[in-house]
């Protein structure tokens, strides 16, 4: 038998997401943050990660942004085969937004890109619906401000680039950005696919729980390559020096052209926020 989520039950549980992803720092980057205090090797950076802790224990006990820059929406969307939404389900979303940004005093960031008059409630949402197995439905919330969006990048390297060539590329990438992001970041990358294929999956990345390897062996090797090779570079916490420039490396594979080799780079500042809700 079918199953039948409403919209409204879609709409509430977006709203809460999107409240409690801007006030809630996650358990997973909470002890990211403290073990990175307890490894830094600069004493001015430790007192920064100090005080983002600090902020983020502020930020969910008075129900207050842990930044100002509540971001645009990004919703990803697990769907079961045998579940349907009564209604719209993009509508659904949106509405959920609009009333979590606005039930929570959060900061309409989204306009228009060519007039640049703000929509006034934080949508449209950028939704991504990927059908799965069962009756269920998962919602995903990552709310993605911009300090640390800008400094997205792709790239379609030779075939020939290999592990090497990834690694190098990632790691330019995080360095050159410097203290645009916010370090410590945490760093999601999409290896293979097509140009827009490499994209969803480096953002998609980041909604997995913080420092979790890759099911790959050799995958969560790379990863484990990038995170060193970018913390080796001492940039540190906000540019301030130090070896927590980086928390976590995040990469998604998916079969490519044999002529091509896309790498997507897709950067959370040190405020990871990520909300998922199964109904």
């Amino acid at each position: 038998m079918m199953r039948v989520f409403s919209g409204e039950e879609v709409t509430a549980a977006v709203r809460r997401l999107a409240i409690s992803a801007a006030c809630d720092l996650e358990p997973d980057i909470l002890e990211a943050l403290l073990q990175a205090r307890d490894r830094e090797s600069s004493e001015l950076s430790r007192n920064v990660l100090e005080l983002l802790l600090e902020n983020a224990d502020i930020a969910s006990r008075e129900r207050l942004p842990v930044c100002q820059d509540t971001g645009i929406a990004v919703v990803f969307v697990e769907l079961g085969r045998e579940a349907r939404v009564d209604g719209d389900l993009s509508v659904a979303i949106e509405e959920g937004v609009r009333r979590g940004y606005r039930d929570g005093y959060l900061r309409s960031s989204v306009c228009d890109p060519l007039t640049r008059i703000n929509t006034n409630d934080n949508t449209p949402a950028v939704i991504h619906l990927e059908p799965v197995a069962g009756d269920g439905l998962t919602l995903r919330l990552l709310p993605k401000g911009c300090g640390s969006e800008n400094m997205s990048a792709l790239t379609m390297l030779p075939p020939s680039a290999g592990k090497s060539g990834i690694i190098s590329y990632v790691v330019e990438q995080v360095v050159a950005a410097g203290s645009n992001p916010c370090p410590p970041v945490v760093v999601g990358v999409g290896v293979g696919g097509s140009f827009e294929k490499s994209a969803y999956l480096a953002k998609k990345s980041l909604c997995r729980p913080l420092g979790q390897p890759h099911a790959r062996p050799d995958a969560a090797e790379l990863e484990a390559e990038i995170l060193a090779g970018i913390n080796e570079k001492g940039a540190g916490v906000h540019g301030l020096g130090g070896n927590n420039t980086a928390l976590a490396v995040h990469l998604e594979l998916f079969p490519s052209h044999i002529a091509s080799l896309p790498v997507a780079v897709n950067i959370q500042c040190h405020a990871h926020r990520h909300k998922e809700i199964s109904l």
